[in-house]
């Protein structure tokens, strides 16, 4: 477990990563720990790149990770972890979520998507977790629950009961949407311990 560090969530608009964010910066406060958190939306209504910094630990005084000093990296598509290979450090872990989404370049024709993307963090001997979280989103009923598999994922890491994620997700998610989320979120602790 992690007691203080420095979490990079990134990914695509539309991928829900500031709600994953916001869940673990109030899993986190309420755990009686000090967070601070920032976002950057980018282009994010046209699928662009988008980030949240979040910072936690017994005293933070700002959200901002500067390069190399990432201790985790949620991402929500593996080109983005790719991305920002620069804020990691021999010893950041890495969740990818293996699903692609294509940008705007390689949908049309223009580009193709890189090969062995996953290879660039592993050759790099950076402690990577994948896992196809759209798949794992799907079974639970709601593919659009992938941003809450990826923070049950992340959630085996950091020093917080599980309740306490449950508690937020009951007070932060609107009630047609809780159960559902809740399972996706299960179900990703269930890969991580895998």
């Amino acid at each position: 477990m992690i007691e203080q560090g420095n979490i990079l969530f990134c990914g695509v608009g539309g991928q829900g990563i500031l709600l994953a964010s916001e869940v673990t910066a109030f899993s986190l406060l309420a755990a009686g720990m000090a967070a601070r958190k920032s976002e950057v939306h980018g282009m994010a209504q046209r699928g662009g790149s988008v980030t949240a910094q979040l910072r936690y630990g017994t005293k933070v005084y700002s959200p901002l990770i500067s390069p190399g000093e990432a201790d985790m990296v949620v991402a929500f598509e593996m080109m983005e972890a790719v991305r920002y290979l620069p804020y990691m450090h021999s010893q950041t872990k890495v969740i990818v979520n293996t699903h692609k989404i294509f940008p705007p370049a390689v949908a049309t024709g223009k580009m193709g998507y890189p090969e062995n993307v996953l290879a660039e963090l592993t050759s790099r001997d950076i402690d990577v977790k994948e896992l196809d979280a759209f798949e794992i989103a799907g079974k639970v009923g709601e593919v659009r629950a992938v941003n809450i598999v990826m923070v049950g994922v992340l959630s085996t890491y950091l020093p917080i009961d599980e309740q306490v994620y449950v508690d937020v997700m009951n007070e932060r998610i609107p009630e047609r949407f809780r159960d559902v989320n809740i399972k996706a979120f299960q179900e990703g602790r269930k890969i991580a311990a895998a």
